[in-house]
């Protein structure tokens, strides 16, 4: 029987791979042997750059790529490198994205702006830019419907609370605040992102464009 999940041969850039949710979808594809390619943005102590080249020991000839998905110079610059190592893109995971412990009352606009700069306009930038070679609910749909033409489906993954990476770092009472909740009353693990990743990435999603897909335990916002 044909292993669906076999990305052999598959070309996949996962950004914000360096650590958490996204390290552990790279390294997913990885063992499903993808050429696989890590990104990480600079830091002022180069963790960043250590915790990505940490990640390419446990892949198969990656390519590790610094790159902030917010800057179009650099995200062309990126998709030129996977270019000419590669030929090209099969996979592209928009990943990078940050979030921040505050309440709207309480947010500064220097925060607010963070965040939108990194989650929306990174991935419209290197969405744009793959291409090439709004909400992101609405930009999956719309880039859903323009990509059809060319054989390219376009999901996204809409994650609940993951107990990963940046949410450890949450205190404790935001974070049992936000167990009580989910329906099923725990948090989220990493490997139930990764495999919804791997599935919508795969032939058995083939005909699955334009969807969002709620990993979140049964929480809606709303």
């Amino acid at each position: 029987m044909t292993d669906l999940l076999d990305f052999t041969g598959k070309v996949v850039l996962v950004t914000g791979s360096s650590r958490g949710i996204g390290a552990e979808m790279i390294k997913a594809f990885g063992k499903q042997g993808a050429q696989c390619v890590v990104n990480y943005v600079a830091d002022p102590d180069n963790q960043n750059k250590a915790d990505a080249e940490s990640v390419a020991k446990e892949l198969n000839q990656p390519l590790v790529i610094e790159s902030d998905v917010t800057k179009p110079n650099q995200v062309e610059s990126m998709m030129k490198q996977i270019q000419d190592r590669h030929g090209g893109l099969d996979i592209l995971v928009n990943n990078s994205g940050i979030i921040c412990d505050r309440t709207i009352k309480k947010m500064s606009m220097e925060e607010f702006e963070s965040v939108v700069r990194v989650n929306l306009t990174g991935t419209f930038t290197v969405t744009q830019k793959a291409a090439a070679v709004l909400p992101i609910i609405a930009l999956t749909k719309v880039s859903a419907r323009e990509f059809a033409r060319q054989n390219i489906t376009v999901n996204a993954i809409a994650p609940g609370f993951i107990d990963v990476g940046m949410s450890k770092g949450l205190p404790e009472e935001v974070t049992a605040n936000f167990i009580k909740q989910i329906p099923l009353g725990r948090l989220g693990d990493v490997n139930e992102i990764v495999d919804a990743v791997l599935f919508l990435t795969s032939p058995m999603a083939s005909y699955i464009t334009g969807h969002v897909l709620n990993v979140n335990g049964g929480f809606y916002m709303g």
